[in-house]
């Protein structure tokens, strides 16, 4: 069958940046330029990068805290990016490591959302429910060799019963009274770890005066951690996501400091 032709057909196709210029005619085959072939380009490592974020669980509810610091490499470039999200009235979501991926996921995951509630059968979906998907996006990630670059945190109540579970992006998750990423696991984790084995049951207030607490440890220790932050709680009453807030520094004791140029 001949290819069809004409004046028409040609100014639409000389219209088109590849036909135009020396490109192919009509009806035969156009090599792309090799910036647009070759293999599929994966992520090798993060660039705008988040830092720790904090879970505890408390009498009623759960806790989640994370700073606004956005790291380009070792810079401080952006410092007001939200790291904490609303999934549901039920459930809360907080991300560290690559941003680019956190945006990604967070748009995923609304569009679930809207997809959901467009169902209207009531049904919600669980914190735990939330979780386990996630165990199974960030896996099946990691099985193509193109990771999210993310460790993400889940908190949520469900049925009077608090969640709060970990997930990062080879798949692995648990669950745990406390959780932390980052810089987090190493310095806040234990002082968390310390209140909660020792109080399993804690009130809201003390829970937000232990993580306000660790927040200020990370920033002055951690490198990559800045004294501006939000904190979401989630409990019976629903989801609150409070901030940008920011905490007193005293730097007194810095000139005490030595052997670490």
């Amino acid at each position: 069958m001949a290819a069809a032709s004409g004046p028409g057909l040609e100014l639409r196709l000389g219209g088109l940046g590849m036909w135009g210029g020396g490109g192919a005619s009509p009806g035969s085959f156009y090599s792309l330029p090799a910036s647009q072939t070759g293999p599929a380009r994966h992520t090798l490592s993060p660039m705008v990068t988040g830092t720790s974020v904090l879970g505890l669980k408390f009498d009623g509810g759960v806790i989640l805290a994370a700073d606004m610091l956005g790291s380009y490499g070792s810079m401080a470039r952006f410092r007001n990016i939200p790291r904490l999200m609303k999934v549901n009235e039920s459930t809360i979501l907080g991300a560290s490591g690559d941003y680019a991926d956190y945006q990604y996921l967070k748009q995923a995951i609304e569009q679930m959302m809207i997809d959901e509630e467009l169902l209207g059968d009531g049904h919600s979906y669980s914190p735990k429910a939330i979780h386990s998907w996630l165990t199974r996006v960030m896996y099946n990630r990691r099985c193509k060799m193109n990771p999210l670059w993310n460790t993400v945190i889940i908190g949520g109540m469900n049925k009077g019963e608090s969640f709060l579970g970990y997930v990062d992006k080879l798949g692995v998750a648990y669950e745990s009274p406390t959780v932390a990423t980052g810089f987090g696991a190493y310095l806040a984790q234990p002082l968390m770890r310390e209140v909660a084995e020792n109080r399993p049951l804690i009130s809201k207030d003390e829970a937000r005066q232990l993580i306000e607490r660790c927040l200020k440890v990370l920033y002055y220790r951690d490198a990559r951690s800045y004294n501006r932050y939000q904190i979401a709680t989630v409990s019976a009453a629903g989801v609150e996501i409070e901030g940008p807030l920011s905490t007193d520094t005293n730097w007194e004791i810095a000139h005490m400091i030595s052997g670490f140029e």
